[in-house]
């Protein structure tokens, strides 16, 4: 297939506006799957993205179309995540493409995830076609999205497309714009060498790791040596191909191709997800441009509930990095928890996956303790470190000054809901820099917030407050001074460090008393009394005393002098004191998984 009749490009759009019911569709049309095999959500082949309904992984197809003007093209398309803590995902998959489509849906109109969409495809430089989608509904106002995306986005009014992913409408009309817009693959800056980058990489069992590459330049056969640019190891290629979206074998790829390469890679570490693959004779001198890379916001521990399954779980991470380039992850340990691992996520919905997948895919029950964010502390000798764990924050005396991280956030909401949003973001610490009135009845907040405070139920909040039509995307911004401290929880007066935190000094009463009353209700009771106390160096913020369990010592006296009942109980308490110092609290597993869950 020539160049010029192979079309690569992606759909993006916000969470949950029919990506994956509109790329249906293209599978129909362009019969690439027979009808006894057709489902709802064909790309999406994990049962999480099946369950929630949403898109986690990119995955690429190519499509045979004959155009109305009888000529036969490839359309290479890669699905993408709606979800902002899957843009990394998005960027990947606009590094390999020509142009998109971005999505809207005639319902909800432009929301958060569109905009910061868009940006990526604009700074990418990538052509932009509008297709307004679930035309037929019927709270669907189509017109006024229209002239949203124009307004909003800027881009001809031609190149807008009307459509219903799952009716079918106008689908016919995409295909034909994607042929007539989008531009096809140009070697013209690469050169005849070969370039391919790997926007993708999948392990299996038999035949190690499979990598998903576009080809810009050159050609790869079967049997040619290749060289991986950033990694600087050479394989042999065993197995080429192209996805349809079962994979067929091909003998060659050629530029402007999107397929896979299987060449006897074994080991995960040996590839990275933005590798440029070039041939070993005949080295191009410069790696392509890879996509925007990834930096791990939220960091949690990681522990098994059976310390005998911590290679399982080593083993598990390790497989999930490969393709998920995003995920980073060290040993550590805890005196509560034993060894287990700090693992980086880009966000509270990966964590969530990764935590899902693990369970699902490898069968080990584990822990995860309350997200953190990366504080930058300057020490009082002037030193400045990164710290992303709680048990690693210096003590209030060794510190000089507290950098937090923070980010823009764009919240789009209805008109009505801006008074609710603004308290809601006042009482995050947020501090709105801009406001932009929108078609449809839309109004954009644009706030500054601090990390840490939208990590665990502001977006819940969020939609609560906004009955569902709340929407937010956020980017990172520079890191501002703060007022943050390391809180622990004593028990019988000992830390214990999987329920250290770090809270700003404003909060800290608040979220002690919280943690320390679940503590109270899920930790048993023991022979002895129990204090919880939530402390911030030797200040004691809140307390909770878990009763002891007591032995009726006086049911046996009958009457009687009551000396003797006071000396019955006075002995029983001494024991209690004694028992105190040579007891330890023994917290069941149940209970840590109770409060880091709510926490």
């Amino acid at each position: 297939m020539k160049p010029s009749h192979i079309r690569n490009f992606s759909i993006i759009a916000h969470i949950d506006h029919g990506k994956s019911t509109l790329a249906d569709r293209f599978l129909q049309i362009c019969k690439a799957i027979e009808e006894r095999e057709m489902r709802e959500q064909v790309l999406d082949d994990m049962d999480l993205e099946r369950e929630r309904g949403i898109t986690i992984k990119a995955h690429a197809v190519s499509l045979e179309y004959v155009a109305k003007d009888g000529q036969n093209y490839i359309l290479n398309l890669i699905d993408t995540p709606g979800h902002v803590d899957f843009s990394y995902e998005v960027s990947r998959s606009l590094a390999a493409c020509e142009g998109v489509l971005l999505l809207v849906d005639a319902t909800q109109g432009v929301q958060a995830q569109t905009m910061a969409n868009m940006h990526l495809a604009r700074n990418a430089g990538l052509e932009i076609l509008g297709v307004v989608n679930k035309i037929d509904m019927q709270n669907a106002d189509p017109e006024a999205c229209r002239q949203q995306i124009l307004d909003v986005i800027n881009i001809a009014e031609e190149k807008i497309f009307l459509a219903s992913g799952k009716a079918g409408i106008g689908v016919h009309e995409i295909l034909e714009g994607i042929v007539r817009f989008i531009p096809p693959p140009s070697s013209d800056r690469h050169g005849v060498q070969l370039k391919a980058l790997i926007f993708d990489s999948l392990f299996d069992n038999y035949r190690g790791v499979i990598l998903y590459v576009r080809l810009m330049s050159g050609k790869l056969s079967v049997g040619d040596r290749i060289y991986l640019m950033q990694s600087r190891h050479t394989f042999e290629v065993l197995e080429l191909g192209i996805l349809r979206p079962h994979t067929i074998k091909k003998d060659i790829l050629t530029e402007g191709m999107v397929g896979y390469v299987i060449a006897n890679i074994r080991s995960p570490e040996e590839v990275k997800v933005g590798e440029t693959i070039t041939h070993d004779k005949d080295r191009a001198h410069e790696p392509l441009q890879g996509f925007k890379e990834s930096k791990p916001m939220v960091f949690s521990g990681v522990y098994p509930i059976d310390a005998g399954e911590y290679e399982a779980l080593k083993y598990a991470l390790e497989k999930l990095r490969l393709n998920d380039s995003s995920l980073v992850f060290q040993p550590e340990t805890s005196i509560a928890l034993g060894f287990g691992f700090r693992v980086g996520f880009l966000g509270l919905l990966h964590m969530e996956i990764i935590q899902e997948r693990i369970d699902r895919e490898y069968n080990i029950d584990i822990i995860m303790t309350s997200p953190s964010v990366i504080f930058k502390v300057m020490n009082t000798k002037g030193d400045i470190f990164e710290v992303d764990n709680p048990s690693r924050f210096p003590t209030p005396l060794e510190i000089e000054a507290v950098d937090e991280p923070y980010v823009k956030a764009n919240i789009i909401v209805p008109t009505s809901c801006i008074g609710s949003v603004m308290r809601l973001s006042t009482d995050k610490r947020g501090e709105l820099i801009h406001t932009e009135s929108l078609k449809m009845d839309r109004v954009m907040l644009t706030f500054l917030l601090p990390l840490a405070e939208i990590l665990t139920d502001f977006y819940d909040k969020l939609k609560s407050i906004t009955q569902g039509y709340g929407s937010m995307d956020y980017e990172e911004a520079p890191y501002r001074p703060t007022d943050v401290v390391k809180m622990d929880i004593l028990l019988n007066s000992e830390p214990v460090d999987a329920f250290s935190t770090i809270v700003h000094k404003s909060k800290a009463e608040g979220v002690g008393r919280s943690l320390i009353s679940k503590l109270k209700e899920v930790i048993p009771k023991h022979m002895f009394t129990i204090p919880i106390q939530a402390v911030i160096g030797s200040k004691v913020l809140a307390r909770e005393t878990i009763s002891s369990m007591r032995k009726n010592v006086i049911a046996k006296c009958y009457g009687g002098d009551i000396t003797r009942k006071r000396k019955l109980l006075e002995k029983q308490k001494e024991g209690k004191k004694r028992m105190k110092q040579i007891g330890s609290v023994n917290i069941p597993k149940n209970a840590f998984m109770e409060v880091l869950k709510n926490g």
